[in-house]
């Protein structure tokens, strides 16, 4: 993809990949949507007690860190791998929560706020000892790789429910596709499916596909809560970026090792 928004979750992502490793080796198609689930969404934050946002010291400190998930390599997020909420503009007003959990930018207006990259560890085998079919199948799963750009924020009063419900709202209003500039580059969301995902207080979770120029591209978006703090979660597959596969899990292991800190 050559837009600078997508690339900073996608093809920069699997530069950004490569670069660790090889340090470490040396829900609905309608616009219309359920507005009894958004409702129910708003009733819940609205009936959540407030709560006192974490210092900017305390989230570092909550944030993830290298050794807190098995298998991948964290580290804070670099500054050319950041985009900031003023230089997303969105088609729909509504959309905007998203699109900005989507590039990794701020959601809402946390107290404070600090960035991730999560890149899980490919898989590894034994090539020479392969024959033709096992090697190309160990080739797919080198590329097997998810980087993920993990934005967490801390809010005060109720703003880390408002942020999931806002997330909700714009994932059900924004379903069917809109358009956004990101970094001046403009880019489209051409559909939003529901994912199945549990982490934290309340998480949901949404496969994007995105498209510039008629190219396409999936990503996953899980937004999480535990008490003040937010996170949201925009994973991008190195495989499904190569176009061997179609599909790829959500990560998992890092939402449940971020909530865990966060508890």
């Amino acid at each position: 993809m050559r837009s600078t928004a997508i690339r900073r979750t996608a093809v920069a992502a699997t530069a950004v990949s490569l670069a660790l490793f090889a340090t470490a080796c040396g829900g609905s198609d309608s616009g219309s949507g359920d507005k009894g689930a958004d409702a129910k969404a708003k009733e819940s934050a609205a009936a959540a007690p407030a709560a006192k946002a974490l210092s900017a010291a305390e989230l570092e400190k909550a944030a993830l860190a290298q050794g807190d998930v098995k298998a991948h390599k964290i580290s804070k997020a670099a500054a050319k791998d950041t985009i900031s909420v003023d230089d997303i503009k969105t088609d729909k007003e509504v959309c905007a929560p998203f699109v900005n959990a989507l590039m990794g930018a701020q959601v809402g207006e946390p107290a404070a706020f600090t960035k991730r990259t999560v890149v899980s560890e490919p898989k590894k085998g034994d090539l020479a000892k392969q024959d033709s079919e096992d090697v190309e199948e160990a080739f797919k799963a080198a590329f097997d790789v998810t980087t993920t750009q993990l934005a967490l924020g801390s809010y005060d009063g109720k703003g880390a429910q408002e942020s999931v419900a806002a997330l909700r709202t714009a994932a059900t209003e924004c379903a069917g596709g809109f358009g956004f500039t990101a970094a001046g580059e403009k880019q489209k969301v051409t559909k939003i499916t529901e994912e199945q995902v549990k982490g934290g207080e309340e998480a949901a979770a949404w496969t994007v596909q995105l498209e510039q120029e008629g190219e396409k591209v999936e990503l996953k978006l899980v937004a999480m809560r535990q008490g003040a703090s937010f996170a949201s979660f925009s994973s991008l597959n190195m495989a499904v970026l190569a176009g061997e596969v179609e599909d790829f899990e959500l990560p998992t292991a890092v939402i449940e090792a971020q909530a865990a800190k966060l508890a």
